[in-house]
């Protein structure tokens, strides 16, 4: 069994920024992530291709910091009473065992359903990016980027950059909540100014307000999308389309480890200290702060987990203040009320078990959807249509139970056996 002093799951900006500041202690710190290169969906492409010299920098203290990584190892399981995770790689099984914990769990795309969702070629607005990223071939192709949140503009760039032809970008929140949001930028010159060279690279790319899909047309394959604007409905020709209303947090291991949650989110400390002693949370799990919110409460979760919160106290004041940018940035993109009624009878809610929407409408919460209709049961385990009921029905998942992802029976097994002994 591998043992380190503190193990970090994660190695995303909070995950990277927690090793490096452990690491000064001189104890054994492990980093763990199930992805082959550090990063994190936002930094995706590691050190080899690092998006900006925040990046770059962030991945050479992490590489020079001692701290090990273990590429492609996904948990599955854990036993908080030993202080064991257990994990699995492409190969095999394992188990980690540790002192003290760091939650680095990252977050996901929140997806609405609407007519037509589930046609091929409509995706998440950070999975068309990721494929892009691994290779997909999308110049001259034609895309419809829709959601709300910054994180459509930099996708929408990025598409932009390597050839699509980025149709529109639908933003669902309201020009008066985006004005207010704005003119609150001059408190923030750094983000302010990255807005302004993401509006410059798409000058040329209409920036709808107010306006959402409400359905995908095709014939084997998304080409074209309906969408709602105040001027009325239109249909917009596409051979992709990308949308996603912002980001939800992934607490699912720390719900399996016994974590207090709430409003969706993991609750911590001022040290980011969870309710479980000795297990910290930071980044997107403890809510939805953005990047430099994230590095800010990895740092502070690193030196704390090492006994150094002498250096973790120096930082309260930097995370007081990405705090308050990342309230107002929530607060201007909040979904709409509009939202919830974009989904037909028909509309499958749960793509996993093919469940529609009128099946759903016929149960009271998400565990007696889960027992009717098997909402929630498929693969992805309900992280996608989870936080759907939770938007549409105000369902709240009411539990977590392993193994966190689909897993090989040899890898089951092996963790019976163990766990016998």
């Amino acid at each position: 069994m591998t043992s380190a002093d503190i193990l970090i799951i994660g190695a995303g900006p909070a995950g990277i920024a927690a090793a490096v500041s452990a690491s000064t202690s001189g104890r054994k710190v492990m980093v763990l992530d199930d992805n082959l290169a550090e990063g994190g969906q936002i930094w995706r492409g590691g050190p080899r291709r690092p998006v900006n010299s925040e990046a770059r920098s962030w991945f050479h203290r992490f590489a020079n910091s001692g701290a090990e990584l273990l590429r492609g190892h996904r948990a599955v399981d854990c036993s908080r009473r030993d202080r064991i995770l257990y994990v699995e790689t492409s190969h095999a099984a394992a188990s980690l065992q540790y002192k003290q914990l760091i939650l680095a769990t990252g977050a996901r795309e929140l997806f609405i359903p609407f007519p037509g969702w589930t046609l091929p070629n409509v995706m998440g607005v950070g999975g068309l990016q990721a494929l892009a990223k691994a290779g997909l071939d999308i110049e001259g192709k034609r895309v419809v980027v829709g959601g709300s949140g910054p994180l459509l503009l930099a996708v929408a760039a990025y598409l932009a950059e390597h050839g699509a032809i980025v149709s529109a970008i639908l933003e669902q929140a309201p020009w008066s909540r985006l004005m207010r949001f704005s003119a609150g930028l001059v408190a923030h010159p750094a983000k302010l100014w990255q807005a302004m060279a993401l509006k410059t690279a798409l000058a040329s790319v209409p920036y709808l307000a107010g306006a959402w899909i409400t359905q995908a047309n095709g014939d084997g394959r998304v080409r074209s999308v309906r969408i709602h604007q105040s001027s009325g409905a239109r249909d917009i020709a596409c051979d992709y389309l990308a949308v996603a209303y912002g980001l939800i947090p992934n607490i699912e291991l720390a719900s399996l480890l016994g974590c207090e949650l709430r409003d969706g989110s993991v609750t911590v400390d001022e040290f980011q200290r969870s309710t479980c002693p000795e297990i910290f949370c930071a980044g997107e799990s403890t809510g939805i702060g953005g990047v430099e919110l994230s590095l800010i409460e990895g740092e502070i979760a690193g030196y704390a987990a090492a006994g150094r919160e002498d250096r973790a106290r120096k930082l309260f004041p930097a995370r007081a203040r990405a705090l308050r940018f990342a309230e107002k940035l929530n607060s201007a993109f909040a979904p709409r009320e509009e939202l919830r009624s974009l989904p037909d009878g028909e509309t499958f809610i749960c793509r996993c078990e093919d469940v529609p929407l009128r099946k759903l409408r016929e149960r009271r919460s998400w565990r007696d959807a889960k027992l009717h209709t098997r909402c929630g049961m498929g693969p992805c385990q309900g992280r996608v249509c989870g936080p759907a009921t939770q938007f549409l029905f105000d369902w709240t998942p009411e539990s977590t139970r392993p193994p966190l992802f689909p897993a090989r029976i040899s890898t089951l097994i092996t963790e019976l056996e163990k766990t016998s002994r």
